[in-house]
């Protein structure tokens, strides 16, 4: 049977850590927003809650693909609109990742996905010509962005969608709002994105821990300070149908489930937004692929999970990683940087 893996986030103390942040209650709020329940806990004033709150429901007014009276909804009908405010931010920094990571992710694969029945919960495995001619309008090069008006242009059938960077360009918005009013510990849970703001008020890291959910206890703990941690699966949304399995995470060269011989992508970093496109491009690539790029990169860390259930973590988290008493037994493997003349060549 294939098992799946999830995050689960536990804010745990850690023996070794950051220096003091702080002793306020801590304040809490949960709330819905990007299609997911989001759970905020800051020490600090408890009014800063409201104004988190609000900075991720604007910006949710703005991109949403569903909400018609979206800036994004309008683009999408008539192939061009102006993004105000963070979500011109936001769709500039959408392209950076698709061409960073090479189309890997591709913010106009949205009719694939939802041809497949993810946005709709109406699931189905779409024919091989119904993929072919929604591929021909897949292709995040041939969208125009103007980052002096903000004006986005877009091909006749073509459709955005900025939900694959959009919870983790929130999480950092959030954690800039707080830092700037002065809340130097926080914890906040985006649906599965986690943002943190400096330490625990003890002074000890957050700890984030990977969950096998067929054992039902955590299975990697990561010790984390003032970084984003975001991962990607094929458990978060699938479907089985005869006898196979399709998850959400589709591959823009193929229009399919992407079948990378990976089951889960963690990636930690400082920007959000960096680690939530990334997750999902580096799973759609591969181990071997997305080795390559961390290795070229100094942004970002990686775990990795493999179908086999191997354990696969960039070399600069080695020293936060640790695998929890009843998954000791696990292959684990540290991936390196290469050396710099073979790098430069």
């Amino acid at each position: 049977m294939r098992r799946f893996w999830f995050l689960v986030f536990l804010a745990l103390c850690m023996l070794a850590g950051c220096t003091g942040a702080g002793t306020d209650q801590p304040q809490t709020t949960s709330f819905f927003a990007m299609d997911t329940v989001m759970d905020f806990t800051i020490y600090g004033d408890e009014s800063l809650l409201a104004g988190a709150e609000a900075l991720i429901s604007d910006l949710e007014d703005a991109v949403s693909v569903t909400d018609e009276n979206s800036e994004v909804y309008a683009i999408n009908q008539i192939g061009e609109g102006a993004l105000t405010g963070s979500a011109g931010e936001l769709m500039q920094s959408a392209l950076a990742m698709c061409r960073r990571t090479g189309g890997a992710l591709d913010i106009s694969i949205y009719p694939v996905v939802r041809a497949w029945g993810f946005t709709t919960g109406s699931y189905q495995v779409p024919g091989e010509d119904a993929i072919g001619e929604l591929l021909d309008h897949v292709d995040y090069t041939k969208i125009q962005y103007n980052d002096e008006t903000g004006v986005v242009s877009v091909p006749d059938d073509m459709k955005i969608d900025l939900g694959s960077v959009a919870k983790g360009f929130a999480g950092s918005q959030t954690a800039q709002y707080l830092r700037e009013n002065g809340v130097d510990s926080a914890l906040l849970n985006l649906g599965g994105n986690v943002q943190t703001v400096g330490c625990k008020p003890d002074g000890t890291p957050w700890k984030i821990a990977v969950k096998d959910p067929n054992g039902g206890t955590p299975m990697i703990v990561l010790s984390i300070q003032d970084q984003a941690v975001v991962t990607s699966g094929g458990y978060e949304r699938y479907f089985e149908q005869d006898g196979n399995t399709y998850w959400h995470i589709m591959d823009p060269a193929t229009g399919r489930p992407a079948e990378s011989g990976l089951l889960s992508v963690t990636v930690v970093g400082d920007d959000g937004l960096v680690c939530d496109g990334l997750s999902t491009a580096l799973f759609v690539m591969g181990l071997e692929k997305a080795a390559a790029l961390w290795q070229k990169s100094n942004d970002f860390e990686a775990v990795f999970v493999t179908t086999e259930g191997d354990i696969y973590i960039t070399a600069g988290l080695e020293n936060s990683f640790a695998l929890t008493e009843e998954h000791q037994g696990a292959f684990v493997r540290v991936i390196e940087r290469l050396p710099k003349e073979s790098s430069d060549k």
